[in-house]
């Protein structure tokens, strides 16, 4: 019996040995195509190949791609389970041709592929072709040898494949598995085929036409072939089975799920184990893809997928996290086929169990909520919407579960109903908003936000990607287009520009569209937290809403902010692990050409403290560790050793970012753990190197440091490495030797300007000094001995004062030192004499006579100064005459 694995392999081997370049499954997010939030099926990943934007991998080309149909306008979720063949994650075989080969021997290799290499009868198989395409009627005659009667003219959508409104199209061929008469059914196209009997299991979609505007305008000029099947399905047919639960992956995985909580996937058990075991795959992979539960876009679907499992464990009994325990089994049957699984195991395994504990509690309380409102109602009855809402607002208890559980009860909700308060509740919180002071011409944010919900950020891993435009804002007021020349704010339903947020600079970059759109982007922001504004200037073209545009981020920028981003973190760490616990965030910028980051310390940095926080950064970035993220609950975080940054508020769940060595000091965890909705590096050694360039004071308490990065970082050497140079040079010596030679010329500066100071000294003493008793004046019986000197130093006052006090023994000596035109003015008072004459009072009196006001010091010396250097001599004059007890006027 073939295995589903054995069929995969089979199918890509007999392709490439036809010519078909093996291309690898494209990841589960296709941002090359905003109108899908998943993969869905085998031919997205080739869409833009098809559409000539980009070149095909090779002529031929075959894969096993990931599908997910949960979600959007292709959502099967609620029917998992319930049915023999919905599933939320598939695998679709196929092989295109881009331009090469076309119908012919496409049929030819499909009729070869099931009744050769996998060997089904011919007689119980048909196919379907679009009613007018005699071509391929023609070939299935002439290749398979089919009857008249099993190749069966379509005439609806069915059997024609479009793209979309404009672009490749062309008719469709299926191939149909018979599971015999006594499966109830009829072949397509009878009024029985809703039946299993007839199941398809391939779809060959000849591309050969263009269209516009829903009409066929031209054959395209190399027709190609996009052709996809199931493999599950095909599984089904080869294994014997007509329950796609029932073939060998699905029954390994369902096994694992009963040992798990001791039940056996009979009666109405099985409809949980088969949800469990489907919705395990969908979770894991959307996971390995990047995809982490939230309560926006894909985020939230995943969510929806795996809350749904985690009820259908509630119902089977199980009282401890289940989904995450199964992870193992999954492994063992795809993780051959995809090492990116296995590689992501550890990660799978954390969110899962991490999502299960969570919500059971959500469970558990809103199914006890739940019974208590139902009790009594009769089958077929609808629970009220303000009930619904109730439990989805209040407990956090989700409108499908609410649905899928009243479905097994034979109830329903009431839709309406619940909308109704839905709007309440959104209308009374746009009253807040409006009474908050918020400023009224950001009204149209919260209206776009309203209306299209939150934008989806694909940045985390990607840098460019597709989206549709959902609104325009031209002078703050919402447009419906917009023309060259003009500033318009874009708005997508998804993209990968980041919000400026968090202390990080919002990204910059290219949004380029049909019919030569180019708007250059300068800025990104974050109205109201929840929506990426686009900013810009149309270069060409013109742009409406509704329109596809292709956003690119401008990626070396982006990589230059992430590098910074992350240092702050590593940073945050050194500064802790140097100074002390007391250290916390208090701000931060991060730019694409510096960081700066502000903390709580009492005093400057040392000189020891950069050298040391520095090494230790520069350290963790050498380890080259990988940067990992994880959502949690704030709560949870924190319990885990992650720090919340300041100023930032935070949901029911925050990214927590782990950076840096493992078990760092033996503490187990990460160098770095915080909490963090920036876009940052993959590993640390993607900084390159971190440079403190100055540490200054914001505040009390607080301080900021500035540094840089990267190339800004060498950069940086390299100037003041150059400038080294230059200094060496205009010393007339080697760089290794210029700080012992700056140091000498500045001791021969401080010699030489000491030797001049005591030279002006002199001239200012005329030679003399301030121990010439010959001017001495005996006022009220006290000594006085005044001078008025011309260019002398102010700062040499004290010093001649002093040597006039120990001259005189006892007295009062007054000084005034005149440079250009001001004056310095010192008295000193020997200390038998201070009890009489304060040497403050003093000096104010004569500072008033050279103009100014104040003056200070000691009762012994005080100093002062006026801008009338001219009136010196009466500022001796005051002093004489305060020494006499005479009125100074």
């Amino acid at each position: 019996m073939y295995s589903t694995n054995d069929i995969r392999s089979a199918f890509l081997d007999y392709f490439a040995s036809q010519g078909h370049e093996k291309v690898p499954s494209a990841p589960l997010v296709p941002y090359n195509d905003p109108s899908l939030m998943f993969v869905n099926a085998g031919m997205v990943p080739f869409k833009n190949v098809f559409t000539g934007l980009e070149n095909p991998p090779a002529p031929r080309a075959t894969t096993s791609q990931k599908c997910v149909r949960a979600g959007g306008k292709h959502n099967d979720l609620d029917n998992v389970g319930y049915t023999a063949r919905h599933l939320t994650f598939f695998e679709m075989l196929g092989n295109f041709s881009f331009g090469d080969y076309f119908k012919e021997q496409a049929i030819s290799h499909a009729w070869h592929v099931v009744t050769k290499e996998f060997g089904l009868d011919p007689s119980r198989l048909l196919v379907t072709i679009y009613h007018t395409d005699d071509e391929a009627f023609d070939l299935w005659r002439k290749i398979a040898g089919l009857p008249e009667d099993r190749i069966i003219r379509i005439a609806t959508k069915d059997n024609f494949w479009v793209m979309g409104s404009d672009g490749p199209c062309g008719p469709c061929s299926e191939i149909f598995w018979d599971y015999g008469p006594d499966v109830a059914g009829g072949p397509p196209g009878s009024p029985e085929e809703d039946g299993d009997r007839f199941v398809e299991i391939w779809n060959l979609v000849f591309m050969q036409h263009l269209q516009a505007n829903d009409e066929i305008v031209s054959d395209l000029p190399h027709p190609s072939i996009d052709t996809g099947m199931g493999l599950e399905r095909i599984a089904s047919v080869l294994q014997g089975r007509q329950n796609v639960f029932d073939i060998d992956t699905f029954r390994n995985l369902i096994s694992a799920s009963e040992d798990l909580t001791a039940t056996r996937a009979e009666g109405e058990q099985r409809a949980s184990h088969q949800v469990i075991a489907d919705h395990l795959r969908s979770t894991s992979f959307l996971i390995t893809d990047g995809v982490l539960p939230s309560n926006e876009g894909r985020g939230y679907v995943l969510r929806r997928i795996m809350r749904r499992a985690m009820r259908h464990a509630h119902l089977l009994g199980a009282k401890d996290p289940l989904m995450h325990r199964l992870v193992p089994a999954l492994i063992t049957e795809m993780g051959q086929a995809y090492p990116d699984l296995t590689r992501a195991q550890p990660l799978i395994q954390e969110v899962l169990e991490r999502e299960e504990t969570r919500f059971r509690q959500t469970l558990e309380k809103g199914l006890r909520l739940l019974d208590e409102e139902t009790r009594g109602m009769a089958d077929g009855s609808a629970l009220p919407g303000e009930t619904a809402f109730k439990l989805y607002d209040t407990y956090g208890f989700p409108y499908d579960l609410t649905v899928d559980a009243l479905r097994e009860r034979g109830l329903d909700v009431d839709r309406e109903g619940f909308d109704a308060a839905m709007a309440q509740q959104k209308a009374a919180a746009r009253a807040a908003w409006k009474g908050s002071g918020a400023a009224a011409d950001s009204e149209v944010w919260f209206d776009i936000a309203d209306r299209e919900g939150a934008t989806e950020f694909t940045g985390y891993s990607a840098t460019a990607g597709d989206g549709h435009v959902v609104a325009l804002v031209v002078d703050g007021k919402e447009v419906d287009s917009a023309e060259a020349g003009q500033k318009v704010t874009l708005l997508t339903n998804q993209t990968p520009f980041y919000g400026e947020s968090g202390g990080q600079m919002g990204d910059t970059g290219l949004v380029t569209g049909d019919k030569g759109l180019r708007i250059a982007i300068t800025d990104t922001t974050k109205p109201l937290g929840r929506l990426h504004a686009h900013h810009g200037v149309i270069e060409e073209g013109g742009i409406a809403k509704g329109d596809t545009v292709h956003l690119a981020v401008d990626a070396e920028r982006r990589d230059r902010i992430r590098a910074n981003h992350s240092a702050t973190h590593l940073v945050h760490a050194a500064l802790r692990n140097r100074l002390g616990d007391h250290v916390t965030q208090k701000g931060s910028l991060v730019a694409e050409d510096r960081l700066r980051f502000d903390f709580s310390h009492p005093k400057p940095l040392t000189v020891e403290d950069i050298a040391a926080i520095e090494a230790e950064v520069n350290e963790e970035i050498r380890h080259n560790e990988d940067v990992n993220t994880r959502l949690m609950s704030p709560d949870d975080a924190i319990e885990a050793g992650a720090m919340a940054l300041f100023g930032e508020k935070y949901g029911e769940e925050v990214r927590v970012l782990s950076m840096g060595r493992s078990n760092w000091n033996g503490s187990g965890k990460n160098y770095s753990i915080e909490l963090c909705g920036g876009t940052h590096v993959r590993a640390t050694g993607d900084i390159g190197l971190f440079r403190i360039i100055s540490d200054s004071a914001v505040s009390s308490g607080v301080r900021r440091i500035e540094a840089l990065t990267g190339e800004a970082a060498r950069q940086w050497l390299v100037e003041r490495e150059e400038a080294l140079k230059s200094i060496a040079g205009v010393l007339k010596t080697t760089p290794e030797d210029a700080e012992a030679r700056a140091s000498a010329l500045v001791e021969e500066r401080k010699r030489l300007e000491k030797e001049l100071a005591e030279a002006k000294k002199q001239l200012a003493l005329g030679g003399g000094s301030a121990a010439d008793a010959s001017k001495d004046e005996n006022i009220g019986g006290v000594t006085f001995s005044g001078q008025v000197l011309q260019g002398l130093n102010p700062k040499d006052l004290r010093g001649l004062l002093d040597d006039a006090k120990k001259r005189m023994g006892s007295g009062v000596a007054a000084i005034v030192a005149v440079n250009d035109g001001r004056a310095a003015f010192a008295v000193a008072v020997t200390d038998d004499l201070t009890d009489r004459f304060d040497a403050v009072a003093l000096v104010r009196a004569g500072v008033a006579a050279l103009g100014g006001k104040g003056g200070g010091g000691r009762p012994d010396m005080a100093q002062g100064g006026g801008p009338e250097g001219s009136k010196a001599d009466d500022a001796l004059a005051a002093v004489k005459a305060e020494l006499a007890g005479e009125k100074v006027s």
